[in-house]
């Protein structure tokens, strides 16, 4: 095997930039793995941990590029290698001379769009305190999609954010929509009732789109960090945030999402949402009420938006088992003669806050000691060299079509995440994983149940209802919802259920 580097000194590149360009090199050339990385700290300890750090590419500081294939062969690896040179040139080449102008500095940028009041941060971890706090003196509010922030890093930019009345959304923020403008992963939802505080992006998605499907919309959904509710950072953006939607009069129903804050913080959150005389709701998954009140608790990021549309009409909310008993039943008559009864439920999703959301409602049902593995693969370990896995389906179609080697598995959960920045069409790549995974479990005598969790609107630029019929056809059974669609797997592997759950609902 050829593992090749080869470090471009002073290079420094847009992390968006060079996953394009891994991309485009892992279709053009036959190679194992393509890691195009700035060689800081984090950026070299990531490479170690997936095997790809060299002796050369130790050499390289935060503003050199690293170059690192593995292949099959030395020569095929320095094939790829020159292909990622002629890329990052064509590059560099499209931007000298798109008739677009790009400034090169903040203050350039705020001359061409004086009127600006946020900029949004994309670059590597270490240098984002610099830029932001240059950002926050100019009065902008700030998008930090930058992951591996030091954490006093983020409670220095939170503080000062506070101290001029700004927000800092992030670090690690993937969603945020501000007065109905969507911002990183954003679904298409109308300007609404509704407010949002989340700690998390698809988290975000998944309520926003509920919200859509019940025909409400948002006013806005503040996106804090999922280190905010931390007991280090105490809640500082997550409460300012409450402040500001409290304040605001298009909002009239507030919803925090998020997993479980420090208690210490979560006596502040529930006490800051007590105070607020408009309809609230909080979600952070797996964590308890501290106290009763008029804040209403909820378990699942589907109730979420239920219990805050009910809230606003002046309804009472009732929590129950399945958000649409129908729909689940249709599942489990299309999925019964798959044979998965006492084996083991995978779960490969692209979303974190929908994994963490799968593997509480799995506990709930089977204790923490169950035999079900549930996988975030937009976690740092399987995005090494990669883009997230909503841009770029490989790494989970690979994952999916081994899945169908391994006896065990019964079932197969997916989350199939819609909305502006995702792959064009993630459910055909999903589809054609799924198709191969069965031929394998087929040919051993087997069967795999395939359940997918569709996030998304209609107005979503994949096609939302195009988008799930790929997968029907395909064999895999689409829920509305991430919690039915977890639950739905809980019965076809432990049949039990079915008639607990179902008698429930009827």
């Amino acid at each position: 095997m050829g593992l090749r580097t080869e470090i471009l000194p002073a290079f420094y590149q847009d992390s968006v930039v060079l996953m394009r360009i891994s991309a485009q090199v892992r279709a053009r050339v036959s190679v194992r793995e393509v890691a195009l990385f700035m060689g800081t700290p984090a950026n070299h300890a990531l490479l170690a941990q997936a095997g790809l750090a060299t002796a050369a590419g130790q050499a390289a500081g935060p503003n050199d590029l690293i170059v690192t294939v593995s292949a099959d062969d030395e020569r095929v690896a320095a094939e790829a290698i020159g292909t990622v040179k002629e890329l990052l040139a064509e590059s560099s080449r499209s931007r000298e001379t798109a008739a677009e102008y790009r400034p090169r500095t903040l203050d350039s940028a705020l001359q061409a769009l004086p009127d600006a009041n946020l900029a949004a941060l994309s670059i590597p971890g270490p240098y984002v305190r610099d830029e932001a706090m240059a950002a926050l003196r100019r009065n902008l509010h700030l998008f930090i999609f930058s992951d591996n922030v030091p954490i006093a890093d983020e409670i220095a930019m939170k503080q000062e954010a506070l101290r001029r009345g700004l927000l800092c959304m992030g670090p690690d923020q993937g969603t945020a929509y501000l007065g109905g403008v969507g911002l990183g992963f954003a679904n298409v939802v109308a300007r609404g009732r509704v407010g949002c505080v989340a700690a998390s992006g698809t988290g975000l998605q998944a309520v926003v789109s509920r919200l859509d499907a019940l025909g409400e919309g948002v006013s806005h959904a503040i996106g804090v960090g999922g280190r905010d509710l931390s007991e280090a950072v105490g809640g500082a953006m997550t409460l300012f945030a409450l402040d500001a939607l409290a304040a605001d009069p298009a909002t009239e129903g507030i919803v925090l999402v998020s997993k479980p804050p420090h208690p210490s913080v979560l006596d502040r959150v529930e006490a800051r949402l007590a105070a607020i005389p408009k309809p609230t709701v909080i979600c952070c998954v797996g964590a308890k009420p501290r106290s009763p009140g008029k804040v209403v608790w909820v378990d699942t990021l589907q109730q979420a938006a239920d219990a805050i549309v009910a809230a606003m009409a002046g309804q009472r909310w009732d929590s129950a088992p399945l958000s649409d008993a129908g729909q689940v039943g249709k599942c489990l008559r299309s999925l019964a003669g798959a044979g998965c009864g006492g084996r083991r439920i995978l779960g490969l999703y692209t979303g974190g806050t929908l994994a963490y959301e799968t593997g509480h409602v799995l506990r709930g049902v089977f204790g923490d000691d169950h035999p079900h593995r549930i996988l975030d693969l937009g976690d740092d370990e399987y995005t090494v060299g990669r883009p997230h896995p909503m841009i770029d389906p490989r790494t989970r179609g690979e994952m999916i079509v081994r899945a169908g080697d391994d006896p065990g598995i019964g079932v197969l959960l997916v989350d199939l995440v819609l909305g502006k920045g995702a792959h064009a069409s993630p459910a055909a790549p999903l589809a054609e994983a799924v198709n191969e995974a069965r031929r394998s479990a087929r040919a051993g005598g087997r069967d795999i149940a395939v359940l997918a969790a569709v996030i998304g609107t209609v107005g979503d630029p994949q096609g939302l209802a195009s988008q799930a019929a790929l997968l029907e056809e395909a064999g895999i059974a689409t829920l509305a919802t991430n919690a039915d669609a977890a639950r739905c797997a809980a019965m076809l592997v432990h049949p039990p259920l079915q008639a607990e759950w179902m008698r429930e609902m009827a």
